[in-house]
């Protein structure tokens, strides 16, 4: 049976996590914050707590559910717009899903393995978006040159 303190730093441990990704996101102003992501690995780490608590309770069951589930709040924030390929709220939703896994990996204690998805997390957080808008830019370079080449031809 686990100290009460050790289940309380848990829990502390999840909602803190959770919490700086949702500030990530509030500052990106994304569909989702801190509130949403706090409680989303705060629930996380509860459920498993729940299970840690019971010899006999098949911790990898709560497990599976928990990161299933999280997949419908994840679908609520990915948007279709339009016709065509224009989808939004992917990378949130991953994010809500990176947190409820962050959740349970503080619930279940595993503090090496939660501390290097922590590092890769928040360097995907703060890296991959510059890099994706530097993709971007030169995509529509190119874009921007092909169309021009295209008109070009045609004006021949």
């Amino acid at each position: 049976m686990l100290a009460w303190s050790d289940m309380a730093f848990r829990l502390f441990a999840a909602t803190v996590t959770g919490s700086l990704i949702g500030i990530h996101l509030e500052l990106r102003q994304k569909p989702t914050g801190v509130l949403t992501l706090g409680l989303v690995a705060l629930a996380s780490a509860v459920a498993v707590l729940a299970v840690a608590r019971d010899p006999a309770a098949d911790a990898s069951r709560v497990i599976q559910g928990v990161i299933t589930g999280i997949g419908f709040l994840g679908a609520g924030v990915i948007l279709h717009r339009g016709v065509g390929e224009v989808v939004h709220g992917l990378s949130t939703a991953a994010a809500i899903w990176m947190t409820a896994s962050l959740g349970v990996l503080c619930g279940l204690g595993d503090w090496r393995l939660w501390f290097a998805a922590v590092v890769f997390t928040f360097g995907l957080l703060f890296l991959g978006g510059e890099v994706e808008k530097r993709l971007q830019e030169r995509r529509l370079v190119s874009e921007k040159q092909s169309t021009q080449s295209a008109e070009n031809n045609v004006d021949n």
